[in-house]
């Protein structure tokens, strides 16, 4: 089970994450986010930072050590990273990596009400998102090459792991789709009927529900 935290919210761990390199105001910790690209890896919600950042100081991840003003810009408060942040960031690191927690998904969204599509138009759907993750998948590859030999494999992995991702999607959703085209898809016919006869979608997900015909 998940350890309730302080601060509950990814956008911490990836600010500890930059700010242990060095003390830092919040414009230079999301400007070193963006470029570190950890809100490729993280659902970063930038409007969020300013209160996550506080709240970080008030459970006493981080400390204020000063101030700096550039013109007429507002003051920015500098922080830096305490040992208890030090001590954050390893546990909820060690967390992420050992316990799988379920993780919600559009696309799992979706799959869930699939019966209120016709399949016909499910084939040509997910023909699109075959096309579309192809795209990703190629832009990854040529990205992750970009990095292979610059950077430690270590500071790639979450790459790595983002690219087999996408590759197992694509397997998975070509495979799903060949079974409707070849009709092998167990209850296709069941399926085809429901549409042909002009159910309407709240019987269907009345059927799903039920879990009979």
């Amino acid at each position: 089970m998940a350890t309730k935290r302080k601060v509950n919210n990814l956008l911490a761990l990836a600010v500890l994450s930059v700010i242990v390199q060095r003390p830092m105001h919040r414009y230079e910790i999301a400007a070193t986010l963006r470029a570190h690209g950890k809100d490729k890896d993280m659902d970063i919600k930038w409007g969020s930072l300013y209160t996550v950042v506080q709240n970080m100081a008030k459970a006493g991840f981080l400390e204020v050590v000063g101030s700096e003003r550039d013109g007429a810009r507002p003051e920015r408060v500098i922080y830096r990273i305490t040992d208890a942040g030090r001590a954050e960031m390893a546990d909820w690191t060690r967390e992420l990596i050992a316990a799988p927690e379920p993780e919600a998904r559009r696309f799992t969204a979706g799959l869930s009400v699939l019966a209120v599509l016709p399949p016909d138009e499910v084939i040509e759907l997910l023909g699109d998102r075959i096309a579309a993750l192809d795209q990703i998948i190629e832009r990854t590859r040529t990205d992750l090459a970009a990095l292979t030999g610059t950077l430690p494999r270590l500071f790639v992995i979450e790459s790595e792991y983002g690219l087999a991702m996408l590759e197992a999607e694509a397997a998975w959703t070509r495979a799903l789709r060949e079974q409707l085209r070849d009709g092998t898809f167990d209850g296709l016919d069941r399926w085809q009927q429901w549409h042909a006869e002009g159910m309407p979608a709240a019987r269907i997900a009345e059927l799903g529900e039920r879990g009979n015909d």
